[in-house]
């Protein structure tokens, strides 16, 4: 069904010619950012430079001038149109340095703003082929910056790096064939590897559902050149400083089936895993962490028997060799798509026996939320890599999760509810019988990160509560188009809604609050200090709501459809915050009944910026007193 986005309108629209433009309509004059500046980033918050707001990608922020008392006064500062008929959806997290912004936005672009006007600095806006492959539509989540540049994918498989202050391309490396199905979506990050003091630019690659083999990258970020790649389906070879390096995992693959002859099915060889969202770093054990998308096709009779490894996890990158040291599976032989792509959000908290654990979090498309400890996955080795030592909690965060009872702590594996695995197509049959599993592919949260409060201890997220009919299809591999092997049709769950905002108690699991909203929440989220959660919905509304508990208090109406990531920021004495709207996305396209629900947003692309107005502070200051 995904080979239908080739012929979609969007893609017609690529067919024009779409021209590389530079225009330096002003110099950002910023000074070099280094390591140290990317390190501190969650502790400075006059800067926001790395997507996820800090290595540990909490979207955690000190700043509580805008808060629950304060927030009712919040207003626009000024609003940046992206402009011209590219719209589609907008799922960027903007970053932030010397009162510049970068914003990517839809189509392969990305601007430099006046934080303080939204004055254009420059704009770039990628050379697109009219063959790409874009799954989801043509979005881009955000940015990095380090020294003089500021780096982002595009749709064609390319990573691009741009002097920040002119906007000029500094260097620009292609990292696979965009025909058959390669793309980047995700937002690059910055490292720095403790053991060599050499700093890289981490991305990964889009794909999966065209029957790519997902790879990781590590860069020089000064020229762009190759560091090391590392695939993540497990026999594959990574390669180090131009050459083979090791395999990934078992060299002969034993979590993937072979024929009568002993060959590796022809899956293996378009296997999946694309780590296609942003990394987070471990600085102390000097781990990349990252998530594995599904593996390729969907239909897991084709790939059966076996886990599929290394995909639908969370995966534990040694920077100095790019091998893969530690992997934990979240869905064994994953059929659903509930892929692992979701990111890992770095945290620590105290057991029952007052011991400090650093852990990580993670809620899973497939339904459930894992707390991981990640010292454990990045020091254990991947000979086991199921083994459940490093698995501290799991458990459901939304309600009708029916494909798996629960997760066995013991053995970290879900426990499988018989019968919604769909069945193969009988006899001549094209399609097999279909089953309702909830949550559908589209996950009880995709891609939209969520947020940590250092405050209340409780993570924060945008849930969704669906369901869809699956079936299992017949199919072959064909280069650049669409390797599912599956039909599907998502439906709603309720009738009232089908978005919840969740607080969600790490240590208990249980769901401290929630607020319903009617169309699928695709938008991030950001805690502050404030005692506030900001987020943004399909209806066009960014919103503020009390962190401890839940009332809503604030909302302002951006024209469309909000699927980004708020940041906020501190300059010249005031806070700030910004996002982008813009509807689009996976829902627009492929949520059956939920693609319906919201056929009446309209589409947009612009940039906001709110704070609270000189003279609301003065209001404020008497109402306290």
């Amino acid at each position: 069904m995904l080979s239908a986005l080739t012929r979609h309108p969007l893609s017609i629209a690529l067919s024009a010619a779409l021209l590389t433009c530079n225009l330096n309509l002003a110099h950002a004059d910023t000074k070099p950012v280094t390591w140290e500046d990317i390190l501190n980033d969650a502790d400075t918050p006059e800067d926001v430079l790395m997507y996820g707001m800090g290595v540990k990608a909490q979207r955690w922020s000190a700043l509580k001038e805008i808060n629950t008392d304060s927030v009712k006064m919040l207003q626009p500062a000024w609003s940046f149109s992206f402009g011209d008929e590219k719209q589609r959806g907008q799922e960027t997290q903007a970053i932030l340095q010397d009162g510049v912004l970068y914003v990517t936005a839809s189509y392969s672009r990305i601007f430099a703003l006046d934080a303080r006007t939204g004055k254009r600095l420059w704009e770039y806006s990628h050379r697109l082929p009219d063959d790409i492959r874009p799954c989801c539509d043509v979005i881009n989540r955000g940015a990095a910056i380090y020294g003089d540049k500021v780096f982002f994918g595009t749709l064609d498989a390319s990573i691009v790096a741009l002097n920040k202050n002119t906007g000029k391309v500094v260097w620009k490396e292609k990292f696979e064939d965009h025909k058959v199905g390669y793309t980047m979506t995700g937002a690059p990050t910055i490292i720095k590897d403790q053991k060599t003091g050499r700093v890289m630019l981490i991305h990964g690659s889009s794909g999966d559902e065209f029957g790519v083999v997902g790879k990781l990258f590590a860069r020089d970020p000064d020229t762009g050149k190759e560091i090391w790649m590392r695939p993540l389906v497990e026999g594959h070879i990574g390669r180090l400083d131009g050459k083979e390096s090791t395999p990934t995992g078992n060299p002969q693959a034993p979590s993937w089936p072979r024929d009568k002859e002993g060959k590796l099915v022809e899956a293996w060889n378009h296997g999946g895993g694309a780590p296609w969202q942003s990394a987070s770093f471990d600085v102390e054990s000097n781990t990349i962490i990252i998530g594995a998308g599904n593996p390729a096709p969907w239909n897991a009779w084709v790939r059966h028997p076996g886990d599929s490894l290394f995909t639908s996890g969370q995966a534990y990158i040694d920077p100095t060799t790019g091998d893969l040291v530690g992997f934990y599976q979240h869905t064994p032989s994953d059929t659903w798509d509930f892929s692992g792509n979701n990111e890992i959000v770095l945290f620590e908290y105290q057991d029952e026996n007052g011991k400090q654990i650093k852990a990580g979090a993670h809620a899973d498309r497939n339904g459930f939320f894992y707390i991981t400890d990640r010292t454990k996955l990045a020091e254990r080795g991947v000979a086991e890599p199921n083994k459940p030592t490093a698995l501290i909690n799991a458990f459901p965060f939304i309600e009708g999760v029916n494909w798996a009872s629960h997760i066995d702590l013991k053995t970290g594996r879900p426990v499988e509810v018989e019968g919604h695995r769909p069945p193969l197509p009988e006899g001549d049959e094209k399609r097999g019988k279909a089953v309702e599993v909830s949550p559908p592919f589209l996950g009880g949260k995709n891609w939209n990160p969520m947020a940590y409060s250092q405050d209340t201890g409780w993570f924060y997220l945008g849930a969704n509560q669906w369901k869809e009919s699956y079936w299992t299809e017949n199919c072959t591999y064909r280069a650049g188009s669409a390797f599912l092997c599956m039909g599907f049709r998502i439906a709603r769950m309720f009738d009232d809604h089908v978005g919840t905002l969740r607080a969600i108690n790490p240590k208990t699991g249980k769901v401290e609050w929630e607020h319903k909203e009617k169309m699928p929440l695709w938008s991030g989220v950001l805690a502050t200090a404030g005692n506030l959660i900001f987020t943004g919905t399909g209806e066009g509304y960014v919103k503020a709501f009390n962190a401890k508990t839940g009332e809503e208090l604030w909302q302002f109406q951006t024209g469309s459809g909000v699927i980004s990531s708020p940041i906020t920021w501190e300059m010249d004495g005031e806070q700030y915050i910004g996002l982008a709207s813009g509807y689009g996305g996976a829902v627009p396209l492929w949520g059956g009944d939920m693609a319906e629900l919201t056929k009446p947003i309209k589409q947009g692309g612009s940039f906001w910026v709110f704070k609270i107005p000189t003279w609301a502070k003065s209001l404020v200051k008497e109402a306290n007193k």
